[in-house]
């Protein structure tokens, strides 16, 4: 029987006071009860869309541990430290020496590159994990790069430099910057490599976080330690036994990076960075991954002719024979500290002045056994220069016995014009390796 039949039958026709109690709990209490509790529901989730934890979408690569055997990716599953990242500001350009925090800035579009070989790891966003960005002066900027800016930053309460990627980079660009950073990667870690830290990779703007060497690069610091040394820092102090130190420590980099399959071909005092301690680690590792990504013609990669083997001048294959060649004028230019090697030849002349068996001549301040390693690398054949592990023999052996109390000194003070003109450069050009 229906409600309405049951509340006639126990109120009278026309009593309608008992007609409306009767029909209360079905018409009006249960659809109330369902509108509050239809609210409240609304209500809660609008609270947890506006008010619940933010996800993060930045993320950050970090190197794969040191290893010395090859890099299989079944090697790679020993643990990663996490690494903290923030994004860079946009439009920044701070002064020389001006500290400026870093901001996270709000980015509509995610660029995610199509780039398989760099592996990506997420981590939380923390907004202090930059902190003292300050922009990084170039203290010799021929031609600059316009794509990449340079910071000096904390991370972890140690100094690193950021590696930034311009915004108004291409796309080709982009994948150039990412495919760097997984070759470096790639790599792997070693005592006489400059460490990175981390990648970000997804976010905009790109970035690489490297450590940050005191001196940076070796070849400014030549020319620091050339300059008036009564008002330097006793840091600042060439010496034969130095010489060694420091080579040995750029031929184990180098070493090591011959048994990762790696030709550097680009090794000079640009290209080798200083840390307080005077430790030296090689860097400038733009040449080989373009020969690695690239098809370069030999001999058209000529950033710095006056350094190459003449197998390179004459457009034949990069070997690592190629790169001892070059760590005997590396020798050459930690000993006259920073003098441009073959400064009296026309750089287009250099390869007919080799083929006719000449040599460096021996600086003033190189000693007879410094000047044999020099010669001893910068054989006209390159299956007759030392192998690099028995250049790392021949310097660790040189180290004993070299002399470590007399400070090299050079009295001719710098001139960049001069020396532009006499290390062969025909056209701008940025050595900066970072």
């Amino acid at each position: 029987m229906s409600s309405s039949s049951t509340a006639d039958n126990l109120c009278e026709p026309h009593d309608h006071l008992c007609i409306v109690l009767e029909h209360m709990q079905a018409v009006i209490i249960v659809p109330t009860v369902l509108l509050l509790g239809t609210l409240i529901t609304l209500l809660a989730l609008c609270l947890l869309k506006y008010y619940g934890p933010k996800q993060n979408r930045t993320q950050i690569t970090a190197p794969k541990p040191y290893h010395s055997s090859s890099n299989g990716p079944n090697q790679r599953h020993s643990h990663r430290r996490h690494l903290q990242g923030v994004d860079a500001p946009t439009g920044i350009n701070p002064l020389e020496h001006e500290e400026l925090p870093m901001s996270v800035q709000q980015v509509q579009q995610i660029v995610r590159p199509t780039l398989a070989a760099v592996p990506q790891m997420s981590t939380e966003r923390h907004h202090g994990a930059f902190n003292q960005v300050t922009a990084l002066p170039v203290s010799f900027s021929i031609r600059p790069n316009d794509t990449v800016s340079l910071y000096r930053a904390r991370m972890d309460n140690r100094e690193v430099i950021l590696r930034v990627l311009k915004e108004k980079a291409n796309s080709s660009e982009k994948q150039h910057f990412l495919g760097f950073a997984s070759f470096v990667s790639g790599l792997g870690r070693h005592p006489s490599l400059p460490e990175l830290l981390g990648v970000v990779s997804v976010q905009p703007p790109l970035m690489m976080v490297v450590e940050e060497l005191q001196h940076r690069d070796l070849l400014g610091y030549l020319w620091r330690c050339r300059q008036d040394n009564s008002s330097l820092e006793s840091s600042c102090e060439m010496t034969e036994k130095r010489i060694f130190t420091m080579a040995g420590q750029v031929a184990s980099a180098l070493e090591y990076l011959h048994s990762q399959n790696c030709i550097h071909g680009n090794v000079g005092a640009h290209s080798v960075l200083v840390d307080g301690d005077l430790t030296a680690k090689l860097w400038g590792l733009g040449p080989a991954y373009r020969r690695r990504t690239q098809a370069v013609t030999p001999g058209q990669d000529m950033e710095m002719r006056k350094w190459q083997a003449p197998e390179v001048l004459g457009r034949r294959a990069v070997s690592q024979s190629s790169d001892v060649w070059s760590f005997g004028l590396l020798l050459y230019e930690m000993v006259t500290l920073g003098d441009p090697p073959f400064a009296q030849i026309v750089a287009n002349e250099l390869l007919q002045y080799l083929q006719r068996g000449k040599h460096l001549k021996q600086p003033a301040t190189c000693s007879n056994s410094l000047y044999s390693i020099i010669k001893a690398c910068s054989n006209w054949r390159p299956e007759q220069r030392l192998s690099t592990s028995e250049l790392i023999r021949t310097l660790q052996a040189g180290e004993k016995s070299a002399n470590g109390r007399t400070v090299l000194r050079v009295p001719e003070p710098l001139d960049i014009e001069k020396y532009l003109r006499e290390a062969g450069y025909e056209e701008a050009y940025n050595y900066a390796v970072l």
